[in-house]
């Protein structure tokens, strides 16, 4: 029998003689450990790497959703649609009728800013809920995710300031980290972002020579928190961006599934200095597998994120493109999100009443009037994190909430999702759920019976 390293050395052996016969003298080849000519040789990565890349960070949320797929485990986890919000027939419908008469547009490459009928079409739905555009505004991207990246890439060098929420959306500082920006934050409360602290925040960093190229914002049902900033906060958070000369980064993917209470203006509608660019998906309201949303902001911005999609990815993929103008453009979008209201809205208000059910007193939690999340803060001497494993085990997952602070804090928080799992799981979730949270809290009140009794 013929080892394989014998193989290997003989490949290499017929390499070096068909290359002395195209005149090339090969150099003498030492085979000994731990070299030896292998197509298995492998280059040390961590030694190429750039220092950019050195700095990424996997995703909480995606590593904490490999540990959630074993079957039994009702997963409050990912902020995931649910499959029943999907539009599969008139999808389906759509598709076919694209086949049959667009083919050779929809299979092809499009232009970098998007397809012209679907920038026409959603430029005009946003005119008609108050903000200024046309399709010269508007760049298509693939999913919120990439305009996070390509904000980043045209506004972001290494050390530059930008100021965001505590907590915020963790995609967002994964891609601001990704282009090492100094990230820092603001409180978030029941209003949302703290004003009077993003007041104060800057007005430090500018006595200190860090002038913040942007604030990022979740304005409508915030991921993680589901808190709304209200509309004379949204005015004065323009005010701020005015007296600051700084941009606004609003975030928008959950502003159309409001289950209950007063819309709020959109930022961008209230600006009339270009400050605001503002961000918009499809993934919540149509399906997030199609990945197209889309950056609305002043020309000369959207020309610079052209040019940086250019060299990303040439264009997002006309297909996709095409069935989202399809379903704006016939109306069938805005028929289907009061389809998902209705469906969602059911879903949060049943993990509201299992959380007022069986939640220890001791919890406390936000109660959002849309959106997809639950935000939860327990006791300082709970460890969300720390306790996650012992979820797991009673079959049961949530977010620890720690992974959306970008300082070291929020160890006690946890979000919650409720749009994906029906709700029979929600309400055996929750209970298996508040189970877990009793058992630490009344650790806690054990250990401190057993420190009175020692301490004289």
């Amino acid at each position: 029998m013929v080892s394989a390293t014998a193989l290997r050395c003989a490949r290499w052996m017929r390499y070096l003689v068909r290359e002395n016969k195209n005149g090339i003298t090969p150099k003498k080849i030492i085979l000994s450990p731990p070299y030896h000519p292998s197509v298995d040789i492998m280059v040390d990565v961590k030694n190429i790497l750039s220092e950019r890349a050195k700095g990424m960070k996997a995703s909480e949320i995606r590593e904490l959703l490999k540990l959630t797929q074993r079957p039994g485990i009702i997963s409050f986890a990912g902020g995931l649609p649910n499959p029943k919000a999907f539009p599969v027939e008139a999808t389906r419908k759509i598709i076919n009728e694209l086949l049959d008469d667009s083919c050779e547009q929809i299979l092809q490459y499009g232009a970098t800013e998007g397809i012209t009928p679907l920038r026409e079409a959603l430029a005009a739905h946003m005119r008609d809920r108050g903000i200024d555009v046309k399709k010269e505004n508007i760049l298509i991207t693939h999913g919120s995710q990439q305009a996070l990246d390509l904000i980043s890439k045209v506004f972001l060098d290494p050390g530059d300031t930008i100021v965001v929420g505590s907590p915020t959306y963790l995609g967002a500082t994964g891609a601001f980290r990704a282009f090492q920006a100094d990230m820092k934050s603001v409180p978030v409360g029941e209003d949302g972002m703290d004003m009077d602290a993003l007041d104060k925040e800057l007005e430090e960093l500018i006595r200190l020579g860090h002038r913040p190229k942007f604030v990022y914002v979740v304005p409508t049902f915030q991921n993680p928190s589901g808190v709304t900033i209200p509309a004379e906060n949204r005015k004065r958070l323009l005010e701020i961006a005015s007296k600051y000369d700084m941009m606004i980064i609003e975030d928008s993917p959950y502003s159309y599934l409001r289950y209950e209470g007063e819309t709020m203006p959109h930022i961008m509608s209230m600006d009339d200095e270009g400050h605001v660019v503002r961000l918009q998906t499809f993934s919540k309201i149509l399906a997030p597998g199609f990945r197209i949303a889309w950056i609305a902001a002043s020309e000369e911005i959207i020309n610079q994120l052209v040019i940086a999609k250019q060299s990303s990815d040439l264009c997002t993929n006309p297909f996709g493109q095409f069935v989202a103008y399809k379903y704006v453009s016939e109306g069938t979008l805005y028929k289907h999100i009061d389809y998902i209201k209705e469906l969602y809205n059911q879903k949060r208000i049943t993990m509201l009443e299992a959380m007022d059910k069986y939640f220890p007193k001791e919890a406390k939690w936000t109660r959002p009037q849309g959106g997809m999340f639950v935000w939860v803060t327990l006791p300082e001497y709970v460890n969300t994190r720390e306790m996650f494993p012992k979820a797991l085990e009673e079959n049961v997952a949530y977010v620890v909430g720690d992974a959306f602070f970008v300082e070291d804090e929020g160890y006690n928080t946890m979000r919650l999702n409720f749009t994906h799992s029906s709700e029979e799981e929600i309400k055996e979730g929750i209970e298996r759920l508040a189970k877990v949270i009793q058992h630490e809290i009344d650790k806690n009140d054990e250990t401190k019976g057993v420190e009175e009794i020692i301490t004289p």
